[in-house]
């Protein structure tokens, strides 16, 4: 249970990991500079010129900001497909209405029977998982839609344009399931933890002189660097607290295709 727990949420602990080590590597910097054996030599290599750290610190930022454009993006494609979604369902629900009685009535009971399906696979995204539900719902209204008697009903323009939707809706929700398994990739953010030491370690060599100033350089840089990283790294799945992508789109669908 615990591997399972830690393969789902397993960039809350690497955040955890970006701040302890953050702090635990300045105050390992701090006692290398000020007590430790080799402190009177770390003090023989002042004069390092102070813009040195400007080309460690970018490259640090750059791919820090690469990081969290992954991190938001995937945010915003989450999104982005759930209103595709709540579009295609709206959007066939209303070219139905023109059908005959039965045929009216059986689009939308196929489409509340996999609108709902969705909504109720929400916490499933959040876990990783996903629902065989959804995907029978969607053979079954698939099979509908492309049925002999719809198009005896709708007509081929509106039978390929209710497809066209349908098609939507598998494909969007495919999305949604791929950004749900989204995971921290641990290379990309080793790469950036070792450039974060070094660019601790050049501003400690810049101030070796003066361990006061040392420290508070280095913490304010960690100060800057842990919490951001932490930030980008708990919003790494987009159907996780604390910016979990909801299904309100498609619930609000289903309450206007729902008879009243």
């Amino acid at each position: 249970m615990i591997p399972n727990s830690w393969h789902t949420y397993d960039q809350y602990g690497y955040a955890l990991v970006a701040i302890v080590g953050t702090f635990a590597a300045v105050a390992i910097i701090q006692w290398a500079i000020q007590h430790s054996r080799w402190a009177e030599w770390a003090r023989t290599l002042h004069g390092v010129a102070p813009p040195f750290i400007n080309i460690i610190g970018v490259l640090f930022g750059l791919t820090l900001a690469f990081l969290a454009n992954d991190t938001w993006s995937a945010h915003d494609r989450a999104m982005q497909a759930v209103y595709k979604e709540a579009d295609a369902l709206q959007s066939i629900h209303t070219l139905s209405n023109k059908l005959p009685y039965t045929l009216q009535t059986q689009t939308r009971d196929a489409l509340l029977s996999y609108a709902r399906a969705i909504a109720e696979e929400w916490p499933q995204l959040a876990r990783r998982h996903q629902s065989r539900e959804v995907r029978q719902r969607a053979d079954t209204l698939m099979s509908l839609l492309s049925s002999d008697e719809m198009a005896k009903a709708a007509g081929s323009n509106v039978q390929s344009l209710m497809l066209h939707k349908a098609s939507e809706l598998r494909d969007e929700r495919n999305q949604r399931v791929g950004l749900s398994q989204t995971h921290v990739n641990p290379l990309k953010w080793l790469g950036m933890a070792f450039l974060g030491l070094l660019t601790l370690m050049s501003v400690a060599v810049v101030h070796v002189d003066n361990p006061r100033a040392a420290f508070v350089a280095i913490m304010l840089f960690a100060l800057a660097a842990a919490p951001t990283a932490a930030i980008v790294l708990i919003q790494g799945n987009p159907f996780q607290e604390p910016t979990a992508v909801t299904a309100a789109p498609i619930e609000r669908v289903i309450l206007d295709i729902t008879p009243h």
